[in-house]
């Protein structure tokens, strides 16, 4: 039984790596998104009971794919529901291909359009997206979102049902309609490309499988809609900080922060590729929106050689408008940094303070980990070692907790 250990780490690794793609084709063959995930579902239980003995097939993910779709026909067999949809899928239980033309001929694009289908309340569009093409876990998207586990929980199940009751096809929108989806399909992208910048849990620093798939998702939006800044916003951002991925993890795996990565190994051809799309989302002449106000300020960060020497004061003021056009207390906090490295943290604890006492990041470690920085560099070291072990013990990533702890036990009295 010493292989099973094995079998389960694979198979965990290749749900991450090929789950959208697998609910994303069954999607398109039942036409119910929640269908879909139970199926692939039921493919991953049968995985673990097989693979032990038979081995781990070549293409798992064609296996898992096709032990889905045989589950959905017996399910319409057993129902009797043999109408031409069932004939004419199960004709073929390798790959499904299409020959028309389709305006989005990516089927996990198409996933995350049906889940930001307008029928749903953005919350639910979001938490669905992030369950079902990015694979996230209910405690991981809840750690994203700032909300209770319960609350993602029963999003993701009273979006299925909407879907279902409101017979909402798996097909691409008309053209006409994506604009209106836009704003959440760009939204969730970015969404996963963050989870896998910074993990909000497990034992990895960065989920760079995660991160390259937003991506690409990413650039397939900007070749549909290359009029829509944002949508280039959006891939200039995720381009600028893919660029850092080499620099931000150290051998032994343990985060390496801004301040102290060797710029040298920053991608400087992604970083290229960064400030070209921004060029073109400017070139549309519509301005920046909140995306392309991002990317601007990991653009100030891509072309600084050093922390000291990097372009603060600019920073602040795309903060500010950032915070103006797209206001957050996330956005607040990351506002307040600048305005430390800008002005000296005297300036930029009020700001934080006033975050602590809205309540709004309540529960995260961010605040915490800030603040704890800022009293540091102010000689309040009791305070500041206090502040970072408090951060510890919110952050949820076991790199992060680590690094943060790290910190509090480098803070000697003065």
């Amino acid at each position: 039984m010493s292989g099973v250990p094995d079998v389960r780490r694979t198979v965990d690794a290749v749900w991450r790596i090929e789950s959208a793609r697998i609910v994303s084709t069954l999607t398109r063959m039942t036409g119910d998104v929640g269908l879909a995930e139970d199926l692939a579902q039921d493919a991953l239980v049968e995985a673990l009971a097989r693979w032990p003995e038979s081995g781990v097939p070549r293409n798992a993910g064609a296996w898992l794919t096709a032990v889905a779709k045989r589950r959905a026909i017996d399910g319409w067999r057993r129902r009797d529901r043999l109408d031409e949809r069932y004939r004419a899928m199960a004709h073929d239980l390798s790959e499904t291909t299409d020959d028309e033309w389709q305006p989005i001929d990516d089927d996990v694009l198409r996933l995350v359009f049906t889940a930001c289908h307008p029928v749903l309340s953005r919350e639910a569009q979001v938490a669905l997206t992030l369950r079902v093409v990015a694979g996230l876990t209910t405690e991981e998207i809840a750690r994203m979102l700032l909300v209770p586990v319960p609350t993602v929980q029963q999003r993701i199940v009273r979006a299925k049902r909407t879907l279902s009751a409101a017979r909402v096809p798996f097909e691409p929108p008309d053209p006409t309609e994506w604009t209106d989806r836009l704003g959440a399909v760009l939204g969730v992208v970015y969404l996963i490309f963050t989870e896998g910048y910074a993990a909000t849990s497990g034992d990895r620093w960065i989920r760079p499988d995660l991160a390259h798939e937003a991506l690409r998702l990413g650039r397939v939006l900007a070749g549909l809609l290359p009029r829509e800044p944002e949508v280039h916003g959006l891939v200039a951002l995720m381009e600028l900080q893919a660029s850092r991925f080499a620099a931000r993890v150290a051998p032994d795996g343990s985060p390496v922060l801004l301040g102290d990565q060797d710029r040298s190994r920053w991608d400087r051809a992604r970083i290229g590729r960064g400030r070209a799309a921004l060029d073109r989302a400017d070139a549309v002449g519509r301005g920046r929106g909140s995306y392309g106000l991002q990317a601007a300020i990991a653009e100030c960060h891509a072309v600084a050689p050093s922390v000291e020497e990097t372009d603060w004061e600019r920073i602040v003021l795309l903060y500010e408008a950032l915070g103006r056009l797209a206001p957050s207390p996330v956005v607040e906090l990351n506002r307040a940094v600048a305005v430390s490295m800008a002005s000296g943290p005297a300036h930029a604890l009020p700001i934080v303070d006033r975050l602590t006492e809205d309540g709004a990041l309540r529960g995260s470690h961010l605040l915490p980990s800030v603040r704890g920085e800022l009293l540091a560099r102010l000689g309040r070291t009791d305070e500041a070692r206090s502040e970072l072990v408090t951060a510890a013990g919110l952050a949820a990533n076991a790199r992060e907790q680590a690094v943060l702890r790290a910190k509090a036990a480098a803070l000697r009295p003065l």
